[in-house]
Order: C-alpha cells, then structure tokens, then sequence
C-alpha cells in the first residue's frame, strides 16, 4: 500500500516543478527562428504581429513538444500552427492589413547586373501585390515561393488537395500578371 502512495507523491512533485525549457526546444528555437520568422512575417503585413504570431506558434510547439513523434517535422508543425493561429486572426478582425516598413527578402544573388534601385522598387512593388491576395492565395503563393515548398508539401502544410493548391495559385498568379502597380514596374 505504500508504493503506490510513494508514487502519486513522487508524480505530484514533479507536476509542482515549475516547467523548465527543454534544451532541444531550445536549441531548435535559436536555429530556425530567422526561417520561421520570415514565413510568420509573409502572413502578416506588420514586422510586430508576425513576432507575435511566431511566438504564440513557438509557444503551442512547446506545450505540444513531448507530443510530437517526428522532430524532423518540427518545420511543419510549427508552419502549420503559424497557419491556424493566422487563420484564427482573420476570423477575429476583418480589416487588420497594414503595409509594413521592412520586406523580410534575402539579398539578391551575387552576379546581377540591373540596378539594385529597379530590382528593390519591383520587390517592393510585388510584395504590396501579394498582400492584396485573398489571405488563402497569399499564405499558398508564400509557402510555394517565399518558402520553396513543392505544391504537396504545401498542400500538406494547409490540409487541403494538391489540385486545390495548383488551381490557387494559378488563379493567385494570374491576379499578379494582371496587377496595374507590377505593370508599371516591369
């Protein structure tokens, strides 16, 4: 009979520990946070919400961490809650696109020989595009380019068909050829 005392006392203990943070959560946190930034702040048009986007994601990973079978699928987990807690916003707030200061784009590769003003004013010109998507187009058109998964990974990220994502973004594309501001920078 006193086992199974020692036992409920030994398990209530360590439920009264204050949670400390697992260090491979950690060490994943500090190694893809610039990555999984710069996806949180394609969804979002403020560099502030996607901070806080990323880290209402980082927080549901944490709780969810001993959970989660595959580590190697953390991008994804973490993508997808990026996704749902962004989805979950929009059906909250109707209107809550702001244009933002900074475009989260690498630099250019090395080699190109137009002017970096024409390039930076086409980037700029494309991402205020972009942002005028329907928010389901503008998260497929992020992960498939900004974030170079092929049209299954981001069928898998959003949970919907691989012919739903084709169609969505050619449909997206096509509103990005006929787009009058990228015209003008062309």
């Amino acid at each position: 009979m006193t086992t199974p005392v020692c036992t409920r006392a030994s398990d209530a203990a360590a439920r009264s520990r204050p949670h400390t943070a697992y260090p491979t959560f950690s060490s994943y946190v500090s190694a893809r946070q610039p990555v999984l930034l710069r996806t949180a702040r394609a969804l979002t048009a403020n560099p502030s919400d996607a901070e806080d986007l990323l880290q209402t994601a980082l927080t549901k990973t944490y709780v969810a961490w001993e959970r989660i079978e595959d580590h190697r699928a953390l991008d994804g987990y973490v993508r997808r809650a990026l996704l749902n807690t962004r989805t979950s916003q929009w059906r909250k707030r109707k209107v809550d696109e702001f244009a933002c200061d900074e475009l989260p784009e690498p630099e250019p590769a090395p080699g190109h020989d137009d002017d970096p003003a024409e390039r930076q004013a086409l980037r700029d010109a494309m991402w205020r595009a972009i942002l005028r998507l329907p928010a389901r187009q503008r998260a497929m058109v992020v992960l498939r380019y900004y974030e170079d998964l092929s049209e299954v990974q981001t069928a898998e990220v959003l949970g919907v068909s691989v012919g739903t994502v084709k169609s969505a973004v050619s449909r997206a594309l096509g509103k990005l050829r006929e787009d009058a501001e990228l015209g003008l920078v062309r």
